[in-house]
């Protein structure tokens, strides 16, 4: 099936615009400058934020091998622990093995501590896992390709992998985005790491620091952090 079919007609045009100003892009020149000018301060949406106060962060670098092709268990969840709060995904251990037992092992080495939800489009997706925290940094070192089914749907709650236009369906580093839409509209080109089953409110506060008039590109209007993000089993 031809993957853009799977786009209903009333995102089309939304899809279209996301992708060309690269709201799914690992590499993202415009971001860079923003980022600098804004390193090291302390930034709020406004003095009643939903959030903690949180600084940029540093860039971080990391050059890791592949990771396993399967996870260390059967039912794996990844605790993500944010300045907005703590949000748990449920790994798809079994329907997307290849990119679970990629996101456990990202999780494992801290890759996606310390990281910013570096893009933020209300109604759409909050998206983070860049270590160089502007999303267009060289990501862990690694890439997996695992082409996820036709009929794959990027429904509210679920957590999928980034990637470039350019890059074949199913292929991920270490940047994910979660789906805050009812329904994203997306083709079936984003390898699937799990689905949000606890602290759906967290996102949503998230998605509060995205600027509506920022369109695609998705700019924050404050910074989230990602502390942290730990593997339990069961």
């Amino acid at each position: 099936m031809d993957s853009l079919a799977a786009v209903p007609k009333r995102f089309a045009s939304l899809l279209a615009l996301l992708l060309a100003l690269g709201v799914f892009v690992s590499a993202c020149g415009g971001d860079d400058e923003s980022s600098s000018e804004s390193e090291g301060e302390e930034t709020s949406l406004e003095s009643d934020a939903p959030c903690d106060e949180a600084e940029t962060p540093q860039p971080q670098e990391f050059d890791l091998d592949p990771p396993p092709n399967e996870p260390s268990a059967e039912s794996l969840t990844a605790v993500v622990d944010t300045s907005c709060g703590v949000f748990e995904i449920a790994l798809d251990t079994k329907g997307n093995p290849k990119t679970a037992a990629s996101f456990e092992y990202l999780a494992e080495n801290g890759v996606l501590d310390g990281t910013p939800f570096h893009r933020i489009v209300p109604g759409f997706v909050v998206q983070a896992g860049d270590p160089a925290g502007t999303g267009s940094g060289p990501g862990p070192g690694y890439s997996v390709d695992e082409p996820p089914p036709d009929d794959t749907g990027y429904t509210q709650g679920v957590v999928a992998m980034a990637k470039t236009e350019a890059e074949p369906p199913g292929r991920s580093s270490s940047q994910f985005f979660v789906v805050t839409a009812a329904d994203a509209g997306l083709p079936p080109d984003y390898a699937v790491a799990g689905e949000v089953t606890e602290g759906l409110d967290v996102v949503e506060t998230i998605e509060s620091y995205g600027d509506p008039a920022a369109g695609g590109t998705g700019t924050p209007l404050g910074v989230v952090l990602i502390n942290s993000v730990t593997i339990e089993e069961g």
